[in-house]
């Protein structure tokens, strides 16, 4: 059987996971791998994890590409990935219009779900939200901090807490059975992060994965991207 190995920011897995029978009917390549934070990729990409096709951030895929690890010119733009909150399936919906109900909406949460605040895109930023906010020791206790948003968000919809939130990226809550999208953080808080594919310097199956990214970013997947959480096409 022949794979196509994908090292992949959690925010790309739903709508790679999309893609995958499409890609597979075309090249007969199934598309194996792994999703997590986008830092922690990266090392991976860095310490010769095998890997034809990256989907990271921007401003990683680049850096990627200066160290020779990524071929340049492969490097294509998914889509932009908002920074949102989440609440479990049934529990009521919070809208946050500003920073001071965002600082209320965290403030009266018992737990607070989120992906790595070291190695993750929404993990930094959420602490960086924090320290704006000035809550950053008040709901220390309350963070459940969890490797990529994917796990935050499936811990979430198991949770017994009474109120409890989640911020990761909006692809990841969107492909997560069990929590729903609540919205996106407000003006001076919020965060869209674009995602970049490209092929590994050392790619194994460089047509392969080069069919995979025309696949995400073709004009032909808008639609399924909008779903997968992308708001913006590959402009």
């Amino acid at each position: 059987m022949s794979n196509l190995n994908i090292l992949s920011g959690g925010a790309a897995q739903g709508l790679v996971g999309s893609l995958a029978s499409t890609f597979k009917a075309q090249t007969g390549f199934d598309i194996v791998g792994e999703f997590g934070a986008v830092g922690a990729m990266a090392d991976k990409l860095r310490k010769g994890i095998p890997a034809d096709i990256v989907i990271l951030t921007a401003a990683i895929v680049a850096k990627l590409a200066e160290e020779k690890l990524v071929v340049a010119s492969s490097i294509a733009n998914v889509g932009l990935v908002e920074t949102a909150l989440a609440v479990r399936a049934g529990d009521p919906r919070v809208t946050v219009k500003d920073t001071v109900g965002l600082r209320e909406c965290l403030l009266a949460s018992d737990a607070i779900y989120v992906p790595d605040t070291v190695a993750s895109t929404a993990g930094i930023h959420v602490a960086k939200v924090l320290v704006q906010l000035d809550i950053t020791d008040e709901v220390a206790a309350r963070l459940k901090i969890f490797p990529n948003g994917a796990t935050a968000m499936r811990e979430m919809a198991a949770s017994d807490a009474r109120r409890p939130i989640g911020c990761t990226q909006s692809t990841e809550i969107i492909s997560t059975k069990g929590v729903s999208l609540s919205g996106t953080l407000p003006p001076g808080c919020e965060l869209a992060t674009m995602y970049t594919a490209g092929i590994g310097a050392t790619a194994a199956h460089a047509p392969q994965a080069q069919e995979l990214i025309a696949l995400l970013i073709g004009a032909g997947q808008q639609e399924q991207r909008e779903r997968a959480g992308f708001i913006r096409g590959t402009t």
